[in-house]
């Protein structure tokens, strides 16, 4: 005999079983419509893969499985899609949810399913793709892919496997009429899952002692196997997950664990049968053994009912009285929820519907407040504290829920079955849980966000250091060029000036042929366009096309006429353009070929005319007492001193040129004075080339100075004569005060 442990807390609630157990496993018709919730397991709901209007076989797939806990859905029957839309599904909530809706054709016509006589010759991953391809998951009430139960993680070695059929919940007799009609497939199920499991040391049946006719249907069953089956105590609530495993094992589930961690793997005899005939049969889980009960029916048993049948049609093949029925209860009257809508359907989680009398279950006495008897401890299976928790929960405060292992309440109800003064506890309970879901789900939401948010922010913060890294290294590649081109430039004789800025000149020239012949074919293809235009609105004329066709082929006669003048306009403009440019390179050669002493002439008669264009404007200004005189009077001292100094040159240049210029040494003197000019040329780049980069600096400054002063004079005038083009010239103020700053910037940063 194996030992048997006690667990804490339970209850003795009165059983109702015998009443649903006088009958074999029943069959009723199809209903006329089959609802499936994408949704009848924990996890992701699965996604359909079939359309409205599609015509489906019993067993096929019409809902794929999304993500690893998740399972896949099938057509309970033949037939066509009708909707898949949002209806009521079996939640303690009420909630909707989406489902596919199936019109029976009546055929109920299988697919071609796959059979294994022989599973032990396949390999584990076979076995478990096979199961979760049937959407095979735990037809206990918490609906758990079986999947992924029967795949532990390489660390959990699994030394115990439980089929539970303890079935502890009054009224329910599914999994008892499972057990006695179907023993041999349960046996099969377990020795399918513990060789999934690498054949564990213990596979145990678990089955309270109330069930004397299960017991021997599956003892006889297990004969010749290595399958215990274990009979324990009845009380009320050892099906439990946790609560079994401490009544066969003696051991205990850490808080928040599972019981993969400590080795074991529990599964429903339910879920062995279906795991079982989706891998011998290839069957897909779409129906199970749901019972019947309750005082308001004419017959009570146990039915094997297609999953998506709504509960209206179960009830009315049952005789169902309407007015003699308490509530509707999907589940049993411990851990089962009221339903309103009849159309709700049966899903893989559904064990029982449950309709008793008013005389079976009046209706609950209103709560009282809380005497603290500690009645609801003492009953805890889970070993809890239900009043601090109550309390806890009427207050929100869900951290203290958190640290008093709310989550390990298993709503089985003792609590409240015991409480002398009526209050659903349960209920509060799984308020709390759902609200504190819901926070969890939006901190992590919110932290999602924020860990976004800081790795946009690091991506900008390593593309700006780049690009920084980038202009340091432009800027320090820039100074060396400068620094290379100086030393050539001081170590290099000058280059011919002249010779470079007529070359420049003569290599910016058009070509006139290339040019000419690009804008005659731009002009012919135009034309062309014209033509073809013309000829398609004369026919769609004579062949009466309607006003929109016509006014179509109107707007684009008159975009090719417009193409045509716009080529005609651009090879006029051609014509002077090409003679404009021509003329460059021979107004450079001329205005550089000049000699010193024309160009300092003009220079000094540009300077007198502008001297006296100041002065005109600083009387002005003094009749009208303008704030300007002041940099008027400035003005003209700066254009004095530059005409005196450039009189001088001239002085010093006459004496080398002959009076009219035509005398024997005409060409010799003229010849002199442009070498002297080129000397000077050399010499000023010279000194620059030995110029420091501080004294380079500081000359940059002194010239962006001098610039400065002359477009702020121009800008000046041109606001006082309402030039149009002051925006310009206020644009190259401020471009060189930008400048200027850059250069002082540059040079403060260099003495530092």
């Amino acid at each position: 005999m194996r030992k048997i442990f006690d667990i804490h807390g339970g209850v003795h609630p009165a059983e109702n079983k015998h009443q649903s157990t006088q009958e074999v496993i029943g069959t009723i018709p199809l209903a006329d419509e089959i609802i499936l919730p994408l949704n009848q397991h924990i996890g992701t709901p699965a996604q359909a893969v079939v359309n409205v209007g599609d015509h489906v076989l019993k067993g096929q797939l019409i809902a794929e499985a999304e993500g690893v806990f998740s399972a896949s859905v099938h057509a309970s029957t033949s037939g066509n899609i009708t909707a898949i839309e949002e209806r009521a599904v079996p939640h303690a909530s009420g909630m909707t949810a989406r489902c596919i809706v199936i019109k029976p054709d009546g055929k109920d016509q299988w697919i071609t399913l796959e059979s294994c006589d022989d599973f032990s010759k396949l390999a584990h991953h076979e076995l478990v793709e096979k199961i979760r391809v049937a959407g095979v998951a735990g037809m206990g009430g918490a609906g758990f892919p079986t999947a992924v139960k029967v795949n532990p993680r390489a660390d959990n070695k699994i030394h115990t496997l439980i089929l539970n059929g303890t079935e502890c919940e009054p009224y329910i007799t599914a999994d008892d009429m499972l057990m006695r009609e179907r023993a041999d497939e349960i046996i099969d199920g377990a020795q399918l899952l513990a060789q999934l499991l690498d054949n564990p040391t213990d596979v145990l049946v678990g089955i309270e002692d109330n069930k004397p006719e299960a017991i021997a249907a599956m003892k006889k069953a297990a004969e010749g196997t290595s399958i215990d089956i274990v009979i324990f105590p009845t009380k009320y609530p050892s099906g439990g997950e946790k609560q079994l495993i401490e009544i066969l094992t003696g051991k205990q589930v850490p808080s928040g664990g599972i019981p993969a961690q400590i080795g074991i793997v529990v599964q429903n005899v339910g879920t062995a049968v279906a795991a079982y005939r989706a891998v011998r049969y290839g069957e897909p889980l779409i129906s199970r053994v749901t019972t019947i009960v309750g005082e308001s029916l004419q017959q009570q048993r146990n039915i094997d009912v297609p999953l998506g049948t709504p509960i209206a049609h179960i009830l009315k093949a049952h005789g169902w009285d309407a007015t003699n029925c308490a509530r509707l209860i999907i589940g049993g009257p411990m851990m089962g929820f009221t339903v309103e809508a009849l159309t709700t359907p049966i899903i893989k989680t559904s064990n029982c519907i449950l309709a008793p009398s008013n005389d079976e279950m009046p209706s609950q006495p209103p709560a009282q407040a809380c005497i603290r008897c500690g009645m609801c401890a003492e009953a805890c299976p889970a070993n809890l504290l239900p009043q601090q928790l109550f309390w806890y929960a009427q207050s929100e405060n869900f951290e203290q829920l958190r640290e008093h292992n709310l989550f390990d309440c298993i709503e089985c109800g003792a609590c409240s079955f015991v409480c002398p003064s009526n209050i659903p506890l349960v209920q509060y309970y799984r308020a709390s849980k759902g609200e504190i879901r819901k926070l969890d789900m939006e901190k992590e939401k919110s932290d999602r966000s924020r860990l976004r948010f800081e790795a946009r922010q690091e991506r900008i913060a390593h593309a700006e250091a780049e690009k920084e890294a980038k202009r340091i290294a432009r800027k320090e590649a820039a100074e060396k060029a400068k620094k290379l081109l100086a030393e050539k430039a001081a170590e290099a004789p000058a280059k011919d000036i002249v010779t470079e800025a007529v070359a420049s000149a003569k290599t910016k020239e058009l070509d006139p042929e290339k040019e000419k012949a690009k804008l005659d074919r731009a002009l012919s293809s135009a034309s062309s366009r014209v033509e073809r235009a013309k000829d398609s609105l004369a026919s769609a004329q004579n062949e009466g096309a309607d006003e929109a066709r016509i006014d179509s082929l109107k707007a684009r006669l008159k975009q090719s006429e417009q193409k045509v003048a716009d080529a005609k306009v651009k090879l006029e403009q051609f014509g002077s353009k090409l003679a404009s440019q021509g003329s460059v390179a021979k107004t450079v050669e001329k205005k550089m070929t000049a000699s010193p002493k024309e160009q300092m002439e003009k220079a000094v008669v540009t300077l007198e005319k502008r001297i006296a264009t100041a002065k005109e404007k600083l009387a002005e200004a003094e009749e009208q007492q303008s704030p300007s005189v002041g940099a008027l009077q400035q003005g003209i001292k700066k254009l004095l001193q530059k005409l005196e100094t450039n009189r001088k040159e001239l002085a010093e240049i006459e004496p080398l040129s002959p009076v009219d210029g035509t005398g024997p040494g005409a060409g010799k003197t003229e010849e002199n004075a442009a070498q002297a000019a080129i000397e000077r040329a050399k010499a000023k780049a010279a000194a620059q080339a030995s110029m420091s980069n501080e004294e380079k600096a500081v000359a940059n400054i002194k010239s962006l100075d001098a610039r400065l002063e002359k477009a702020r004079q121009r800008l000046k005038k041109a606001q006082e004569e309402s030039n149009d083009n002051i925006e310009a010239f206020q644009t190259g103020v401020e471009k060189l005060e930008t400048k200027l700053a850059d250069a002082k910037v540059a040079i403060e940063e260099g003495q530092s």
